[in-house]
């Protein structure tokens, strides 16, 4: 059955294991109205769309709890989110491209790319292991790289944590990151974390930056002991 899916469908599940995936407090459910807003589509249209994933076997809708993506629909959609972390990765170092772009260029090419071109564009950039972002690459059976990192926003204070990915892909969020030297690779200090999931207080090198809750569960970390 999921051979059958059109491109268009395979995006969306690639869309959906990302809202899914992005939950702070690591909720396996989203509403079909989160979806409706994700996929700028009618919420009678997101309901239809959750059916014909659901009949496929993709996800599993529970009222008055959401939709979950299954494991085969997992699946699937690493499939085409490792074409396009690929074709990120091949935009920024082959071609040169803004890594702030490369999002959303490699989401319009990856559509129409086939394995063997992937592989090549795999093998050109010296087998990478994560794209731009820091996210992980799937293997082309769709599975992912084990992972220990967690939500910035997770961090207690008084640990040093390296930034690993950034689950944001909206331009002016990663400019915005960028400018507090909040990208993958570096190394911080939590210095406070107020109350009532207040904001952050963290330490760059000399430097001392405050965050929101908001901005913090777009980002993970591994904590360095």
């Amino acid at each position: 059955m999921t051979s059958q899916l059109s491109k268009k469908m395979r995006a969306n599940l690639a869309e959906i294991y990302r809202l899914i995936d992005r939950q702070p407090r690591q909720e396996d459910y989203v509403s079909t109205s989160q979806l409706a807003d994700l996929l700028l589509i009618s919420p009678p249209a997101a309901n239809r769309m959750v059916n014909r994933f659901s009949e496929r076997g993709l996800l599993e809708h529970k009222p008055y709890k959401g939709v979950a993506i299954t494991d085969a629909g997992r699946i699937e959609a690493l499939k085409h989110i490792r074409y396009q972390r690929i074709a990120e990765v091949f935009l920024a170092q082959v071609m040169g491209l803004n890594w702030l772009e490369a999002h959303e260029e490699a989401h319009r090419l990856s559509d129409g790319l086939s394995e063997a071109v992937v592989q090549r564009m795999f093998e050109m950039t010296d087998h990478p292991r994560v794209c731009p972002h820091g996210e992980p690459i799937p293997d082309a059976a769709g599975a992912l790289p084990p992972t220990q990192d967690i939500f910035l926003s997770q961090v207690e204070a008084g640990s040093k944590a390296r930034i690993t990915r950034l689950l944001t892909r909206e331009k002016d969020r990663l400019v915005y990151l960028e400018a507090l030297g909040l990208v993958p690779g570096c190394i911080c200090d939590v210095i406070h974390v107020a109350p009532f999931e207040g904001p952050m207080q963290l330490k760059l090198g000399r430097e001392f930056r405050i965050i929101g809750q908001n901005l913090a569960s777009l980002i993970r970390a591994e904590v360095i002991s």
